[in-house]
């Protein structure tokens, strides 16, 4: 099969090989960033000392050394990277997301209640380690082998070495799972030592989610992660729900149970463990769960240290913000009267009946109240942008920490209500068929007096302290002119003002990749993979879906080839044909008549066409047959596109 189908990308794989990023020559904080950050910081609580007191409680200590490392010595995370978040906060950053990325920052093993105790700042995300009658029920294992084992190298350490019993995968994001073979052997999960519970629809889920626009994802995540910022004052300090993801190696073994209905009761290694299923909140196959003999709810990502996303800005379904609040009543109903104490998968635990009912209620209505009041200004035919104008959450709600927008925002999610309801189209047909950027660039620069005066304007905007107008007349020059390099330095000034000055990490990121790239252009990084242990799940058909997307219809002209895959192990046979340059692929009976037949081990296949290996070899010693026209296997595998990981974001090729 092609190979130039080589390196199929994730969002959530986009860290694995990354080069360390390098910093670019920035600008300082302006005046007008520096007496906004002071004013800032007289709106905020900051006597308000809950969060440092339940985020310390019960340390028991962290790593002596701070790098965690992969088998080939590069770092998977280094725990002192973020220790210049000591001190006060400086101009360039905002001083709410300051105080939120110190307490983030804080790293090493927590003991929780008498038998639960988490492993944080080990990864974006944490690691719960439950003591069961022989040994360790484990909730959520980080995103990659190398943290999750040093998380259980360090509770091994403090608390004694006993055997993993069993892991809960929360959700079907890949920081809830993907180290699981640093605490889990293979083995024992086939012996039946280890079990391992996800809730249902998980590996559907896990599959599919970043496949099919996986490679625009992937580039969109280098924004929103700040990937290939350098942490420090001037350039990453957070990802809103945690500093970043771990640089490591992401696996998982499927789930041995499923969990379909709230109320449904596992008892693992001793600990009773009652569910509550919450699909298409956080994420598609969600779940939360309560241990009722501790009387502690574990919130997996429905609850949060932040605001969170309603919609990604790397990408994705958006999700339903009315079943996210709905679920989020139903827990308060179930488990608020039994709760002492509420623990999540990002961020600290909530300590107190009375604390976690107020959270989990005004968190609550932070959701419902961006739903409701969405759909409310739509009805009353306010567009997307409109509304993300006006919405903001009542003194009420924004006076809570965990209700400010550190990932998720109003703004953002807004809009992402409204395309829920209504899709990209506003009703204006002004709309309806928009320029491209690069045209509409050219035309509005044109129409203003041409890109001097255009900059010019800039410029007393930037004065006035006006980066939001600022940025938008210069998006319009760099769009529709490439090579204004004097544009681009500009535009870059402005973005790094609007960057330091944003309480959202996310935006933070956004604002100063999109400066960092302006300067100095795409950074070359190497092409990141999908683990075959996330491959395997595919199902066969979206094998073919991917080969579906990749068709380049102007090379196939009006040429047609009809072929048959054939993976002898799973008894299955497809047929695909190219017809009217368009892939369509489905189950064969093995009566159909096709150009080519390839006979083909599904393992085989995959390392063909997802890390490029050539199956010619297997074919000359039979272990691969291919059976017919060998040419229009070879004409197939020519119409595919490999698609870039570097396209442009901020600017245009003219």
């Amino acid at each position: 099969m092609p190979s130039n189908l080589k390196g199929l990308r994730w969002a959530v794989l986009a860290t694995l090989v990354l080069a360390p990023a390098m910093a670019r020559a920035g600008e300082p904080a302006s005046p007008t960033t520096v007496e906004r950050q002071k004013a800032f910081a007289q709106t905020l609580p900051l006597s308000d000392r809950q969060d440092f007191e339940f985020a310390d409680r019960g340390f028991l200590g962290t790593r002596a050394d701070p790098l965690i490392k992969r088998a080939d010595g590069q770092v998977a995370w280094n725990l002192a990277t973020y220790d210049f978040l000591k001190g006060e906060p400086p101009a360039t950053v905002n001083p709410s997301l300051w105080r939120h990325a110190q307490l983030l920052a804080r790293h090493g093993l927590y003991q929780v209640s008498d038998r639960v105790w988490q492993v944080r700042g080990f990864d974006i995300s944490n690691v719960t380690f439950i003591k069961g009658d022989t040994g360790w029920v484990v909730v959520d294992p980080l995103t990659t082998v190398e943290t999750a084992r040093a998380a259980l190298d360090l509770v091994n350490e403090k608390l004694g070495r006993f055997p993993v019993r069993a892991v809960i995968y929360t959700h079907s994001h890949s920081d809830h799972f993907g180290g699981v073979r640093g605490i889990v052997d293979q083995k024992d999960v086939d012996a039946g030592q280890v079990a391992i519970v996800a809730p249902a629809g998980f590996m559907k889920e896990v599959v599919s989610e970043n496949i099919l626009a996986g490679n625009a994802m992937t580039r969109r995540a280098q924004y929103q992660f700040g990937l290939m910022l350098p942490p420090g004052v001037e350039g990453q300090v957070s990802s809103g729900i945690g500093q970043a993801v771990a640089r490591g190696t992401i696996t998982l073994i499927p789930p041995t149970q499923t969990i379909d209905r709230t109320g449904q009761e596992l008892v693992l290694d001793g600990v009773k463990v009652r569910f509550q299923y919450t699909p298409n909140t956080e994420a598609p196959a969600e779940m939360n769960l309560y241990l009722p003999d501790l009387r502690i709810l574990d919130m997996a990502e429905n609850a949060n240290v932040s605001m969170h996303n309603v919609l990604t800005p790397r990408g994705a379904l958006v999700r339903d913000s009315k079943a996210w609040a709905d679920d989020l009543t139903e827990s308060i109903r179930l488990f608020a009267d039994g709760t002492d104490l509420m623990i999540t998968s990002h961020g600290w635990p909530r300590f107190g009946q009375d604390v976690v009912r107020t959270f989990l209620g005004e968190h609550r209505d932070a959701y419902k109240y961006l739903h409701d009041q969405s759909v409310r200004m739509l009805n009353q035919g306010l567009t997307g942008d409109e509304i993300a104008a006006r919405i903001t959450l009542p003194p009420s709600l924004a006076k809570d920490w965990y209700n400010r927008g550190y990932y998720g925002s109003m703004s953002f999610n807004s809009r992402a209500v409204y395309q829920r309801y209504m899709g990209w189209y506003d009703a204006n047909p002004a709309h309806l068929a928009p320029a491209p950027p690069a045209d509409t660039g050219r035309r509005y620069v044109a129409a203003m007096g041409g890109a001097a005066k255009v900059k010019a304007l800039a410029a007393e905007a930037t004065g006035k302290g006006d980066y939001a107008w600022a940025a938008s007349l210069l998006n319009h020059v760099v769009m529709g002119d490439d090579g204004d390099r004097d544009a681009k330095v500009q535009l870059s000034a402005v973005y790094e003002q609007m960057g330091y000055q944003t309480e959202n990490a996310i935006w933070r990121n956004m604002y100063l990749t999109a400066a960092d790239e302006l300067r100095g252009g795409v950074r070359k990084i190497p092409a990141s993979m999908a683990p075959l242990d996330m491959l395997q799940g595919l199902d066969s058909q979206m094998i073919f879906d991917v080969l579906a997307i990749r068709l380049n219809a102007d090379k196939v002209g009006d040429e047609q080839v009809s072929l048959a895959f054939v993976f002898p192990e799973r008894k299955e046979r497809f047929v695909v044909t190219v017809r009217n340059r368009v892939l369509v692929a489905q189950p064969g009976t093995g009566a159909e008549k096709v150009d080519a037949t390839l006979t083909v081990a599904r393992p085989l296949f995959l390392e063909s066409l997802f890390r490029g290996t050539s199956l010619l070899p297997r074919i000359l010693t039979g272990e691969v047959k291919l059976e017919g026209d060998r040419g229009a296997m070879g004409k197939l595998s020519g119409w595919f596109d490999a698609f870039p990981g570097d396209f442009p974001i901020v600017t245009r090729p003219n």
